[in-house]
């Protein structure tokens, strides 16, 4: 395994370890999922550019393209979840509640 997989698959694996186990907030929930994201952009990017294959250069700019959909969504919820709840602890919100 070359240092630059190395790199990308720890990125990856702290972000989903911070997803996993450190989910106190809604926001940094939302930071681990963008960690992840954007290890997988820069993975994606650099397997093109060292393939040499146009077919495939498109895909990490169709990945920040949802990665930014994505972000978005997020930071809506969590403006709407500490409007309504006052706060962004994750254990607030009760799905069974209206």
């Amino acid at each position: 395994m070359t240092p630059t997989h190395f790199t990308f698959t720890i990125a990856f694996t702290l972000g989903l370890s911070g997803l996993a186990l450190h989910r106190k907030h809604l926001l940094s929930a939302l930071l681990c999922l963008e960690a992840m994201m954007l290890s997988l952009y820069v993975a994606l990017a650099l397997w093109s550019i060292q393939t040499n294959s146009n077919a495939f250069s498109s895909t990490p700019m169709m990945l920040l393209a949802f990665s930014a959909c994505e972000a978005s969504v997020g930071l809506a919820l969590l403006v709407a979840t500490s409007r309504t709840h006052g706060t962004d602890h994750l254990k607030a919100l009760n799905l069974l509640q209206c």
